[in-house]
């Protein structure tokens, strides 16, 4: 069976899905986007995504390519037509297709959307889950609006690619002055020595990453002290416990950095104890 992608009013097979040339997106990185996990059969935290998805599109002054709840029924339907129960969907949102200028096209200009679906590899997430993964850091050089989810990843991607260089599988940019900013697709977290959970505030400098919220949400079910307080590499590096959350990966324990080990070596607990509360606590839309 072909995968099968909405692109802008109709569901075409994957390899023949395209947008137009000077569509925005692909001329300026002038759009954003919303990762989802689905699982068992359930889109995990939709509501925050889509809320998360509402704010991208107001700070860049793009308008909604149709209603939130025909969004929705889209999204069902690629899922649906992929035969996806465990995976993720991706979905964006451009400014449209208009002559290439770098100022606003007319105001009638359509935005563009484009939702994909695929299934995930359960026994590779399983493997990074119990054997944990590690990471680099890397300077801070990224815009100043990274709260935005915008399709603007370039510095992400170098990031992602000299860390694949290294071995690692995630890279953490530090900014300016040794401060723990988040990961190039994650957010970080640590458990101090007194065993709280600690993580950057979201105010400005990073993501307010979905499963970062729903994670407070879970950690708080299980008694646990959360603190949104900057850490330092050094305190990074000294944690009984470093994780990174994502939509597509939950809560991956990260046991070495730069070569130091963290901790043991080994998945904390704390970690793995959220991991295992945590689709029992988020949002669950049925497909």
């Amino acid at each position: 069976m072909p995968r099968i992608a909405y692109v802008n009013g109709a569901y075409v097979r994957h390899f023949e899905a395209a947008v137009h040339v000077e569509d925005r997106g692909y001329q300026f990185a002038d759009g954003v986007y919303e990762v989802c996990e689905v699982r068992h059969g359930y889109i995990v935290d939709l509501g925050r995504h889509l809320d998360r998805l509402d704010r991208s599109l107001r700070e860049l002054r793009i308008g909604w390519p149709m209603s939130r709840a025909a969004m929705m029924q889209v999204i069902r339907e690629v899922l649906r037509r992929n035969r996806v129960k465990n995976g993720l969907f991706y979905l964006q949102v451009t400014r449209g297709v208009a002559r290439r200028d770098h100022v606003f096209p007319a105001g009638d200009t359509p935005p563009s959307i484009v939702v994909t679906a695929k299934r995930t590899d359960a026994t590779a997430i399983s493997r990074k889950n119990a054997e944990g993964i590690s990471a680099i850091t890397v300077p801070e050089n990224r815009w100043d609006r990274v709260d935005i989810k915008t399709i603007g990843l370039l510095p992400n991607v170098l990031a992602r690619q000299k860390a694949k260089e290294e071995g690692a599988q995630e890279a953490i940019f530090i900014d300016a002055q040794g401060i723990v900013k988040e990961g190039a697709a994650t957010n970080v977290w640590i458990v101090d020595e007194d065993g709280v959970l600690r993580t950057r505030p979201a105010e400005h400098g990073i993501l307010r990453g979905i499963t970062r919220t729903t994670l407070m949400d879970v950690a708080r079910s299980l008694g646990l002290k959360v603190e949104e307080r900057a850490f330092s590499v050094a305190e990074m590096l000294a944690a009984r416990e470093v994780f990174v959350t994502a939509a597509t990966s939950i809560c991956f324990p990260v046991v070495s950095i730069d070569g130091k080990v963290i901790g043991n070596g080994h998945p904390g607990s704390i970690a793995q104890n959220i991991r295992e509360a945590f689709f029992d606590v988020a949002e669950k839309t049925l497909i």
